[in-house]
């Protein structure tokens, strides 16, 4: 019998120091949302309405997404060429300055024009950064883990992303009690972002205790670095890896932003529950939607990523299905459970990494999962919102035949990322056994 190797304490100290940054990420992008009224009126001129205003608030906080693509396979070349851990330490330095900064800076009264020009430099940054955090965390981590663990250790990272937005609510939630509205507006809107800059700043102190992944000193040792440029070669040979991990995170995106962030606003918009209810709902759904990362990590050990995705995908149609349709037709407790398991089915997600992991190798291997999931996301964050509020204006569950789109291509994506890789994989290794024996 194969005895399961185990997570060391250095893996667990590693994959903690990981999960971090994508924590500070989905904080970042939290709070920004949370504070965007404000920052519309303290950024932009007095003369200005309130509706542009919080366009161009919006807007830049746009910026920061349409450069993660460029940021990520920029970093991302580097981190295939001279090593995953200098540039997984510059990304976290590029995510904590521009948060402390923002924080910090003086305000349209102050400095005019300049301030709303800072604030977009700052979310040009942010999103370099970003675009190179969390390719970087996977590939850091994976690296690390025994091969067995790759799937558990893809989980906990995946988790961590849903914890970063469950500390910026909280964080908000914690502001909004204990301050004033005048309070809020002059001096204290600015705590979330100096609290997200100082543990961005702590965090790249801890990572500098992290060693290089034995895989990428391996590949120096041997001289077998990607010899031309990574993102050439990711393009040329792996166009059905790239493929598969876009429209992963099609899936990802999907279950985030629809069944996470964007819930209370449906809740409390198109079916009158109270705003703090919405809240406490969506809040017991990212801790669900964390085990559900963890326990979907730890089957996929054991059966598979594809098997994972299939059974998740199909799950999340299932249970959307039921708990949009229960909404204004059952009790509120009712709905509270249908969200948590929701929240449960939706940690499928944290499959997505596991495989882009698996199908790009070691030599190129950061710079394919940035650029499928950056140019992804990138798409599909953008499209996301829209789409659903044009679905809203025919039907108040509009969100759920997006969903249900979603999932249904993460099924037929599954089918082929098992038959293209899965399978394949296992036909090789069997082949080999045959051929030593």
């Amino acid at each position: 019998m194969d005895v399961q190797p185990r997570l060391t304490n250095e893996d667990k100290r590693t994959l903690g120091l990981s999960s971090l940054g994508g924590a500070l990420e989905f904080y970042d992008f939290v709070i920004y949302v949370f504070y965007a009224k404000i920052i519309s009126e303290l950024f932009f001129p007095s003369t200005l309405s309130p509706f542009w205003a919080m366009l161009n608030t919006y807007g830049i906080f746009a910026a920061g997404y349409f450069f993660r693509p460029l940021g990520g396979v920029i970093m991302a070349h580097f981190g295939d060429l001279i090593g995953r851990k200098r540039l997984f330490s510059l990304s976290i330095l590029l995510m904590a300055m521009p948060t402390l900064m923002i924080g910090v800076m003086p305000t349209f009264e102050s400095i005019g024009y300049a301030a709303p020009v800072l604030l977009l430099l700052m979310r040009v940054v942010q999103g370099i950064a970003i675009g190179g955090e969390i390719p970087a965390a996977w590939t850091f981590v994976s690296e690390h883990v025994p091969e067995k663990k790759i799937g558990i250790a893809n989980g906990l990272l995946t988790a961590g992303l849903s914890l970063g937005i469950l500390l910026g609510a909280l964080m908000s939630l914690f502001i909004s009690l204990k301050f004033s509205e005048t309070e809020i507006h002059g001096w204290a809107w600015r705590i979330p972002f100096i609290v997200g800059g100082i543990f961005g700043f702590v965090a790249l102190y801890l990572r500098s205790y992290l060693k290089e992944t034995p895989v990428f000193k391996a590949m120096q040792a041997k001289k077998a670095l990607a010899k031309e440029l990574p993102v050439k070669q990711v393009l040329a040979e792996h166009k059905t890896a790239v493929a598969i991990g876009m429209l992963f995170t099609w899936f990802l995106t999907g279950c985030v932003v629809v069944l996470i962030l964007a819930m209370p606003n449906l809740l409390t918009g198109a079916f009158g529950f109270e705003r703090a209810d919405a809240f406490k709902m969506q809040s017991a759904a990212i801790v669900m939607q964390m085990a559900g990362c963890i326990a979907a990590g730890l089957l996929a050990d054991r059966l598979g990523a594809g098997r994972v995705m299939l059974f998740g995908s199909l799950s999340v149609a299932a249970i959307a299905g039921v708990f949009y349709n229960s909404l204004g037709h059952v009790a509120p407790s009712t709905v509270f459970m249908l969200y948590m398991l929701l929240g449960f089915s939706s940690g499928t997600v944290g499959m997505v990494s596991y495989s882009m992991v698996k199908m790009f190798p070691a030599q190129i291997r950061f710079t394919g999962i940035s650029f499928s999931y950056n140019l992804a996301y990138a798409i599909a964050g953008g499209m996301t919102l829209p789409l659903v509020q044009w679905l809203s204006v025919y039907s108040k569950i509009g969100a759920l035949y997006y969903i249900w789109a979603v999932c249904l291509a993460a099924f037929l994506t599954a089918l082929l990322y098992r038959a293209r890789f899965e399978k394949q994989a296992a036909r090789q290794s069997n082949a080999a056994e045959t051929e030593f024996s």
